[in-house]
């Protein structure tokens, strides 16, 4: 098919693959750069935020810690295969809003899932002393979903085609 439809259909998808790629890819270069330059225990401390390594072997909030680190990459790479499939389904009916909040969405599951396949834990490195440490894809996913969600409810897709 060479119409306009097929077109628009594969924009949005192409933005979503490498919009998600470019932000796992910039999570794991920080958790990179982090892993280099913090050893484990020791706190950088800026105020609001605090560094401090810490390796996050369950889920969020550390649930499942005690689980075997494959059993929770395994079951989370199943979750981040199927929210791949819907996103990419639905990426040419979504809001531009709700396509950058999958992108987010798809990029933070993406880096915490690759991140976890050393059998490490996921690297976290934000601390801000009144909630459990984070990192970059945790907000990322967070702000991803809150987006998606939002876009939804804001409007359809003909508010981004112009109809």
């Amino acid at each position: 098919m060479s119409d306009g439809t097929s077109k628009r259909r594969l924009r949005p998808r192409a933005v979503l693959a490498v919009a998600a790629g470019v932000l796992a890819s910039l999570d794991l270069l920080v958790k990179t750069a982090v892993v280099a330059g913090l050893s484990q225990g020791e706190v950088l401390d800026y105020g609001l935020f605090n560094l401090r390594l810490a390796y996050n072997t369950g889920v969020a909030f550390s649930l499942g810690a005690a689980l075997s680190p494959w059993t929770v990459a395994g079951v989370t790479a199943g979750i981040v295969a199927v929210l791949a499939l819907f996103l990419v389904r639905t990426a040419p009916r979504l809001s531009v809003p709700s396509l950058v909040g999958a992108a987010l969405l798809l990029g933070g599951a993406l880096g915490n899932l690759a991140d976890r396949l050393d059998g490490a834990g996921v690297v976290d490195y934000l601390h801000t002393g009144w909630f459990p440490t984070f990192n970059l894809a945790d907000v990322f996913v967070v702000t991803g979903a809150g987006l998606l969600a939002l876009g939804s409810l804001l409007g359809p897709s003909a508010a981004r085609n112009g109809n």
